[in-house]
């Protein structure tokens, strides 16, 4: 069994939905195996936003390459971010660790593949769904990818730093977020929706929406993380 290095608090609360999924997960298909060997290093998360806001991408790849390190030299044999947006720097941070990672996004990919879904959503921060780590991934594989307007961008991104970062998950913040969701479908003919945030999957729990699939990166992750760690 491998152990696995895993970069949290970006946020917290999903941080513990990764922990809690992933031991489930794996007790699932190693029931007589006990628990998995993980090792979390829970980071800055204040830091990371201002040098985004900041575009200063540089000093993100830096710290999240010294973190890494941290989980190397802890023992762990592969690495993952639990959060999408420092995905941004995901292919400069693999170049520079001494451990492989696995991407959130290709593992999205991956498994919008295996529905044979051509056209998704993205929503997430705005980081994450103005930039081209996404679609760099989707144009590969030949699945579309949209995005909400800039004025449902600034809804969902505002929401996510303010509330669900915070863990406050509100009832009209989730039909705020369904809403924009109708409209995309109404708008592209959508066939699924990327939760492209981790904290998404804490306020929006249903697996459809309107005809909708709701694709949960957070457990999609964990599903690609299970496998390595048995493989």
């Amino acid at each position: 069994m491998k152990t696995l290095g895993l970069i949290g608090g970006i946020g917290p609360e999903s941080t513990i939905e990764y922990y809690r999924y992933i031991i489930a997960c794996f007790r699932q298909q190693k029931p007589d195996a006990g628990y998995p060997a993980i090792v979390v290093n829970s980071v800055n998360l204040t830091q990371l936003i201002e040098w985004m806001n900041a575009n200063e991408l540089e000093k993100v790849v830096e710290y999240l390459v010294v973190e890494v390190e941290r989980l190397a030299k802890a023992g762990a044999d592969f690495g993952a971010f639990a959060s999408n947006t420092p995905h941004i720097v995901f292919d400069q941070v693999q170049r520079q660790s001494r451990i492989p990672l696995i991407s959130i996004v290709e593992a999205t990919c991956e498994r919008v593949q295996a529905l044979a879904f051509k056209k998704v959503a993205l929503f997430g921060t705005r980081f994450t769904m103005q930039g081209h780590f996404y679609p760099e991934v989707f144009s590969r594989a030949g699945v579309e990818l949209v995005v909400p307007e800039r004025e449902e961008q600034t809804y969902i991104h505002e929401k996510y730093l303010g509330e669900l970062l915070n863990d406050i998950f509100l009832p009209e913040t989730r039909l705020g977020l369904l809403a924009i969701a109708d409209k995309i479908k109404a708008r592209h003919g959508i066939e699924g929706l990327i939760l492209g945030g981790t904290e998404l999957p804490l306020i929006l729990r249903d697996d459809e929406h309107n005809g909708t699939r709701l694709l949960d990166t957070t457990r999609i992750h964990c599903d690609r993380i299970v496998s390595e760690i048995i493989s």
